[in-house]
């Protein structure tokens, strides 16, 4: 079926309910090759905004990267068809763990690749330090792991997404229109490319009674704060920071500053693209993503 817009994701593919060994339980998507398999498993980490999955965060994607290698796509603790439950103790580190015993349950044995934006990119960066078997690379998106720049303060000392959050659900509570302009606002950078219905699934998904609880609490059931700037110079895989020129919450010079920090680390910028380069432009970024994890296990030839 052709979709009706170019950036449209679709129909959203069939999934299961699995449980980690902590418990917990995670909506999970797996699309699998229908021809030989030639690269290592990805593993897809959603962002944190309202009514966020890993669908409405990769769907559009996605599919591209499952031509060649299996695909995993998660929705994280709190969002999703996953199960609202509480963070207790250092956020990353509780997410990071849950995480490994959601692999653990999937057999994903093998080290993983990574593909991440946002929120899910804090909890990888934990997962690759402190779990350093079971990542073989990984792409963070328009995370912050750490809360100060490189250059100045950052924007709204940080706290841009929880008001951005706190605006979506307050007030009136959720509408369409107001996903729409978060969306515009926040997270594209040309608004009149957001299909209309990612808007929908992501204002459908906000509608969740738990995740409308949770948003009630605002940080309050999200676990400890953690600033990760000592896991950052431990991870030992390679590490690709894919920027967007015009993200609305971190300028392309906060992840100059984490690549330096990571001993493997390399910076991308995309032009035209603010914080969901996956979505806004899904060809570009399955080109240069899956040219960064197939060339950063090639052996080097000796000069």
């Amino acid at each position: 079926m052709v979709s009706a817009h170019p950036l449209d994701a679709g129909p959203e593919p069939p999934g299961r309910r699995v449980t980690a060994r902590d418990g917990n339980s995670y909506h999970v998507i797996e699309l699998h090759p229908a021809g030989t398999v030639h690269a290592a498993t990805a593993v897809f980490l959603h962002g944190g905004g309202p009514g966020c999955s890993s669908w409405t965060d990769f769907g559009p994607v996605a599919p591209r990267f499952a031509a060649d290698r299996p695909c995993v796509l998660v929705d994280l603790l709190q969002y999703g068809r996953s199960s609202k439950a509480t963070i207790t103790g250092p956020r990353w580190s509780y997410l990071a763990a849950s995480m490994v015993g959601l692999w653990d349950e999937l057999g994903l044995d093998e080290p993983v690749d990574l593909i991440c934006n946002s929120w899910g990119g804090t909890i990888a960066i934990a997962l690759a330090s402190e779990y350093p078997n079971r990542v073989r690379s990984m792409v963070i998106t328009g995370s912050m792991p750490v809360f100060y720049g490189p250059l100045a303060p950052l924007p709204e000392g940080a706290r841009r997404g929880r008001r951005a959050r706190d605006a979506y659900f307050g007030g009136e509570g959720p509408t369409l229109d107001k996903m729409r302009e978060l969306m515009a606002d926040l997270e594209w950078f040309d608004p009149a490319a957001i299909p209309e219905s990612t808007v929908r699934l992501r204002y459908e998904q906000s509608l969740d009674t738990e995740e409308m609880a949770l948003a009630a609490h605002s940080d309050d059931l999200r676990g400890e704060w953690q600033d990760l700037e000592d896991h950052l110079r431990t991870i030992r895989c390679p590490t690709m920071f894919a920027w967007g020129m015009h993200d609305a919450f971190l300028t392309p010079d906060y992840p100059l500053m984490l690549a330096r920090m990571v001993p493997r680390g390399q910076l991308y910028v995309m032009d035209r693209a603010s914080h969901h380069l996956q979505e806004e432009r899904p060809a570009d970024f399955h080109h240069v993503v899956s040219g960064f994890l197939n060339a950063s296990h090639e052996p080097v030839v000796p000069s």
